[in-house]
């Protein structure tokens, strides 16, 4: 089932393959930002981190991931959450 992406704030979308082949956790990302239930989805193969505020909370996540051996575009991506309230956008991995 696609993951319903907000048009508010920018939202992290990660492969759970690459997620867990870096033995990352949520607990570790939760830590580092303090997210609501509603801010870490998994969906099939793909994790939402998302709607992120703050000024510095997307560039922050990013630099965690790329720490941890993770590379943008081929096993994460951010969407900016900068278009109309009345598109509605829908993601899920391609390989399902």
């Amino acid at each position: 089932m696609p993951l319903i992406l907000p048009n508010t704030a920018p939202t992290l979308l990660i492969r759970k393959s690459a997620f867990e082949r870096v033995e990352m956790t949520r607990a570790q990302v939760d830590e580092a930002l303090g997210l609501t239930p509603d801010e870490f989805r998994i969906e099939g193969a793909l994790i939402a981190i998302g709607p992120l505020v703050g000024e510095d909370t997307l560039g922050d996540l990013i630099d965690r991931l790329e720490a941890a051996g993770l590379v943008y575009y081929d096993d994460f991506f951010e969407l900016s959450g900068n278009w109309p309230e009345w598109l509605r956008l829908f993601a899920m991995d391609a390989s399902v």
